[in-house]
């Protein structure tokens, strides 16, 4: 587990910019097993390419004009309950840190693992999620 004063300036910056962050294992249920609307998850990591790719690719993706109705993150080493809650809802896809899932009316129907992050711009993410907006937003 990572310390705490590692991980929460990390971890603001996504819940600073509109994510709600979910630690414990039934706020995951409670907003993954929602049967309408879509949902972004994005399991944080301190790696960086979470830095340097995967969060700022998702804050510029929920500025497209159309996005999910709920934006929520998980922190990978420090959330626990919530991450391995998630990975649940993730399968077939093995654990990744971070990742990107798109949930449509409680079915996985998007995933960028790690190996989709790693290396891409947050740019180039942002485009491969808003075009998944496009398709089930």
């Amino acid at each position: 587990m990572y310390p705490a004063e590692l991980v929460i300036p990390m971890a603001k910056d996504l819940t600073e910019y509109g994510f709600k962050g979910l630690t414990t294992a039934s706020a995951v249920e409670e907003i993954l097993d929602q049967k309408t609307g879509t949902t972004l998850l994005v399991i944080n990591s301190v790696c960086g390419c979470a830095a340097g790719n995967a969060r700022p690719g998702a804050k510029l993706a929920i500025t497209h004009s159309k996005k999910p109705t709920n934006c929520v993150t998980v922190f990978a080493g420090f959330d626990k309950e919530a991450v391995d809650k998630s990975r649940e809802y993730l399968l077939p896809y093995p654990p990744s840190s971070p990742c990107i899932a798109l949930f449509k009316d409680g079915s996985l129907v998007h995933m960028l693992e790690r190996q989709h992050i790693e290396g891409r711009s947050a740019d180039l993410i942002a485009e491969n999620l808003k075009m998944a907006f496009d398709q089930f937003c």
